[in-house]
């Protein structure tokens, strides 16, 4: 395997910043909008735009919610693997409400279909927004763009993204990884 880093420590806290600063100029004061990030991968990013935000604005008063999107996905009962639910973490409606889903990687799509199915069971938001820290477009099932990105990545469909968190690997970094052949 070839890993190849996309985005080192710095890159990566500017690229959240960045992030931040587009949610805040779209969505002001965040009284009509919640953050949900979706589980298990997306929680680590929905967590630093939601603390990086409450200490922009200088509040703790925005909806946070982390969303298991498990039994909602469409190849939950193939293979072997036993998919086990996470805690769930939605105190809230979203019932009219201007909901921000997160997540690392956005790659098929499949994802985040799975997200707006369990994110039904909260209530109808009055609009729902994607932001993803990388952007695998070429890659596709469904016709799935998202509105906040913080890379885009033109990678082969072999080649896998994978992002490693600070709070569970040595440090925040984004790296390509390609099969050796």
């Amino acid at each position: 395997m070839n890993a190849k880093p996309i985005l080192d420590k710095k890159k990566f806290a500017i690229t959240i910043d960045r992030l931040c600063y587009e949610l805040i100029e779209k969505h002001g004061d965040f009284s009509q909008t919640a953050l949900i990030g979706l589980q298990p991968r997306g929680i680590y990013l929905s967590r630093r735009i939601h603390e990086r935000i409450s200490q922009l604005l200088k509040t703790k008063e925005i909806l946070y919610g982390e969303l298991d999107i498990a039994f909602y996905r469409d190849d939950f009962r193939r293979g072997n693997e036993q998919i086990l639910p996470s805690e769930l973490k939605m105190n809230f409606s979203v019932e009219d409400k201007n909901i921000v889903l997160i997540d690392d990687v956005l790659y098929t799509g499949r994802t985040i279909r799975a997200a707006l199915d369990a994110l039904t069971d909260f209530g109808r938001p009055a609009k729902v927004e994607l932001l993803t820290l990388i952007d695998r477009s070429y890659s596709r099932h469904l016709t799935i763009q998202p509105d906040y990105v913080g890379m885009t990545v033109d990678a082969r469909s072999n080649d896998k993204v994978k992002v490693e968190w600070k709070e569970t690997s040595k440090a925040d970094t984004v790296y390509i990884i390609t099969p050796t052949e």
